[in-house]
């Protein structure tokens, strides 16, 4: 586990004055809690290119981390959980606009 509890931002999003936050996603109570920028989009399809992007940018963390690491098993096992989650979701998304 990181010892830091806030990531830092990409540097692009640093540079770049009209970045903004998309999704942040924290473990906490013994669960997922996530916020995110709703309305982004008006195309569903892109929040679909949104989680593909970022199971590539998990794959590829974690071969950073991993010796002899097998990138297409790995996205492969990743995917069997999405499609596990979706078809039979261990919890409901719960929570409220707030801003």
């Amino acid at each position: 586990m990181a010892s830091q509890k806030y990531l830092d931002p990409p540097p692009a999003a640093v540079r770049d004055k009209a970045a903004f936050e998309l999704l942040r996603v924290w473990v906490a109570e013994q669960g997922q809690h996530v916020s995110l920028r709703s309305g982004a989009w008006e195309d569903p399809f892109a929040w679909g290119i949104v989680l593909a992007d970022l199971a590539r940018h998990i794959v590829n963390a974690e071969s950073m981390q991993r010796k002899d690491f097998d990138e297409e098993a790995f996205l492969d096992r990743m995917l069997e959980g999405f499609r596990a989650e979706i078809e039979s979701p261990t919890d409901e998304p719960e929570g409220e606009i707030t801003q």
